[in-house]
């Protein structure tokens, strides 16, 4: 790093204080100034405040963002995922079982636009990725795994209950079909990738 890389890299940390997650945090931001680097070429201090932000301005957010943790975010998006399912399950039991009239309309409404729905569903993850990358930078990269690996669980286990049929197969109807069980697997193949890139983008925008 040049001199102006390291001045700013030493006031943030200055700045930083005892503040618990300092290494990450000095850590993100060489990586930061690389990658300006690496865009721009040689950058001066005055530069890297434009882009970044005071190492000031940067330490206090940091210290108002303590009620905001990995654990809370990961969970949050894991019970929403749940929540979808358990949706879908008691919106099928209900129109097989009960054949209340508002949930046959709900049904056949929903059963016409499965490509948008999946569409709706890739989106939330890209969401999901964004909000991690947005609020935890760099070191957010392990917690979307990790968060991934979690929520996707009932998608594996929902397609292994419908394609050995465990599940009361008629139930689906003309939905379930080699094409559209393809696309199925399709879909949850491109899940991870979608919310890398939100997680990009997430990144990006929290600079």
């Amino acid at each position: 790093m040049n001199e102006a890389e390291q001045q700013f890299i030493q006031e943030l940390a200055t700045e930083l204080g005892n503040y618990p997650e300092k290494e990450h945090i000095v850590a993100e931001y060489k990586l930061h100034v690389y990658e300006l680097t690496k865009e721009n070429g040689k950058v001066s201090y005055d530069e890297l405040i434009r882009q970044l932000g005071t190492p000031r301005e940067i330490a206090k957010v940091w210290r108002q963002e303590t009620g905001v943790t990995p654990k809370k975010i990961q969970w949050l998006f894991v019970l929403l995922n749940i929540s979808i399912f358990i949706g879908g399950t008691l919106l099928t039991v209900s129109y097989h079982i009960f054949q209340w009239k508002w949930v046959l309309q709900l049904w056949n409404g929903l059963t016409e636009i499965p490509f948008l729905l999946m569409v709706i569903y890739v989106l939330f993850w890209g969401l999901l990725g964004y909000e991690i990358g947005k609020e935890f930078g760099h070191r957010g990269k392990r917690l979307l795994k990790n968060t991934f690996l979690i929520a996707v669980i009932p998608n594996i286990v929902l397609m292994y209950l419908i394609v050995f049929k465990i599940l009361p197969y008629e139930w689906f109807g003309s939905l379930i079909n080699v094409p559209f069980i393809i696309v199925c697997i399709l879909f949850t193949a491109i899940l991870y990738p979608v919310s890398l890139i939100g997680y990009r983008w997430g990144k990006k925008v929290s600079v």
